[in-house]
């Protein structure tokens, strides 16, 4: 089998992060299979790059300028403060502000860019970063453990160069951070696998297929619990198979959360480490650009199990590992049989009851099917950068900032997305008030509008606003209802839209709630 180049990011400072005492999430995890990688020398073997870490500028190419904002500025002291009492960026207890928060975001964000730009470049086949795959955080908030989208950093940095990109979540959750992020475009195809039901992040079923230009490019295969490598792969390998052939991407992303394993704390899945590896096997034999993120994965031995394997399948050398482990810094934490295997559980597969496997797969095909050929897209000259600056001698000092057409227009565009929900949160407002206070009709009960004092209409617009927001908890599967504060925040240089509902947002549209079924009439696209 023809070997092919990888490259291998890792900083390591991103195993000294903590969210803090008893917290399902364990930064330490990464530490763990970069030190096993290490112990079957495969080190070596790749190339080894300590990316840059992300600047708050690169990062606003997605997120908005104020959760950014707020990410350099919040700790464990001033959070309260400024998320409004957990109404704002962090919400619930899955996402603390943690001491060293943008730090660690900046490893992780760093790492996935520096993956993308290397494989735009054509230096390198397969580019991996198990820091990264935080693929639930939106463009102003954190959810599920994932603070800044990393995922949709390394993705928009492909599109600079590539066509078409494809995006395959295997996490046992939804990808849905990267879905709403490329909902309406057609450049980028989200395939999420995942467990589904009453569970985090409750999205990513059969219907949800994108809306506009992106109308099918989001394609959701929904499990339920006790998923086996037999089931997993009896979907997957058709599934990808018509995806290819209908999308044709120029590189794929594929993020490889461990939670889907068995045994894993949050999962509800049975995967095998050999069956989850299978997906980077078939990548990896496609011979196309890839770029292998971490994710989800919170029993911690069998996620250093897993990653450790699959970067020996990126190697291809995963025949000719021994699978009794090396000795190493955890060895101890291995126990009790010290090998490489992450082995399923007797649990039932409840996919193969009722042929419910068929019918997502016949269900999935048969929107894939539905699509017409390849979408084309005309690109831009992307300046080609000196050989001093992939090798890490050089770098310039402007490195992040708009260097050339395409990221202008990039940067253009989120500030258009950005004024369109400024205007958003202000109209809801102003319209609330101009329908109370208008006299042109009267209410349906005959009242006059005049004739309500200033204080009534007022108390009136603060019920119609004060609407309660479901936020579904990682760690319970249950959902929190918040009620946004009818007169917003007061505190000093903290932003709080005062629209009547949280909106999700997604790149490449405008303020509109991502669960609408048409694009506005001027809405931007890529």
């Amino acid at each position: 089998m023809f070997r092919r180049r990888v490259s291998y990011y890792y900083d390591s400072d991103v195993g000294s992060y903590t969210y803090g005492f008893g917290h399902t999430m364990k930064p330490h995890r990464i530490k763990m299979a970069h030190d096993l990688i290490a112990a079957y020398d495969m080190l070596p073997k790749m190339h080894v790059i300590r990316p840059s870490r992300s600047t708050p500028e690169r990062m606003t190419s997605f997120h908005t300028d104020e959760y950014i904002q707020f990410l350099e500025r919040v700790t464990p002291e001033t959070a309260e403060e400024l998320t409004y009492r957990g109404t704002r960026f962090l919400v619930g207890e899955d996402n603390p502000p943690f001491e060293g928060l943008f730090e660690f975001c900046s490893i992780s964000a760093g790492g996935s860019i520096a993956a993308a730009q290397r494989i735009a470049s054509g230096s390198t086949d397969i580019a991996i970063n198990w820091a990264g795959g935080l693929h639930h955080a939106k463009k102003s908030e954190a959810a599920g453990f994932c603070y800044v989208n990393d995922i949709v950093l390394c993705i928009l940095e492909l599109l600079r160069t590539f066509p078409r990109v494809l995006y395959v979540d295997i996490d046992c959750h939804h990808g849905d951070g990267v879905e709403e992020a490329f909902y309406t475009t057609d450049r980028v195809m989200t395939a999420s696998l995942h467990r589904f039901g009453d569970f985090f992040p409750g999205s990513g079923s059969l219907d949800d297929k994108g809306t506009g230009k992106g109308k099918g490019y989001a394609v959701n295969v929904p499990f339920r619990d006790g998923i086996t490598d037999e089931s997993f792969m009896g979907v997957f390998n058709p599934v990808m198979e018509k995806i290819l052939e209908v999308f044709r991407p120029s590189a794929v992303v594929l993020q490889c959360g461990a939670d889907s394993l068995a045994g894993d704390k949050l999962g509800g899945l049975n995967l095998s480490m050999q069956g989850h590896a299978r997906c980077v096997q078939y990548f990896r034999d496609k011979a196309l650009p890839l770029i292998l993120l971490g994710g989800g994965g919170y029993t911690v031995k069998n996620v250093a199990k897993a990653w450790t394997y699959e970067t020996a399948c990126a190697l291809g050398i995963e025949d000719t590992i021994d699978h009794n482990l090396p000795y190493h810094e955890y060895l101890e934490w291995f126990g009790p049989r010290y090998r490489l295997e992450v082995l399923r559980n007797n649990m039932d597969d409840m996919n193969t009851k009722d042929g419910y496997l068929d019918h997502i797969r016949t269900q999935v095909l048969k929107q894939l099917i539905e699509l017409p050929c390849a979408p084309s897209v005309g690109l831009h000259d992307v300046p080609s950068e000196s050989i001093g600056t992939h090798t890490g001698l050089y770098i310039p000092d402007d490195e992040y900032e708009p260097q050339d057409e395409l990221d202008q227009k990039l940067a253009q565009h989120m500030r258009y997305v950005y004024r369109l929900q400024d205007q958003a949160s202000s109209s809801d407002t102003s319209s609330d008030l101009t329908s109370l206070d208008s006299g042109d009709s009267e209410s349906d009960d005959g009242l006059d509008p005049h004739s309500l004092d200033l204080h009534s209409r007022a108390s009136s617009v603060a019920e119609k606003r004060e609407k309660p927001r479901g936020i579904m908890s990682i760690l319970t599967n249950e959902y929190t209802h918040l009620y946004l504060p009818p007169n917003g925040p007061s505190h000093k240089g903290v932003y709080l839209p005062t629209s009547k509902t949280a909106k999700r947002k997604f790149f490449g549209g405008s303020c509109r709630s991502w669960r609408d079924d048409e694009m506005e009439e001027g809405e931007m696209d890529l």
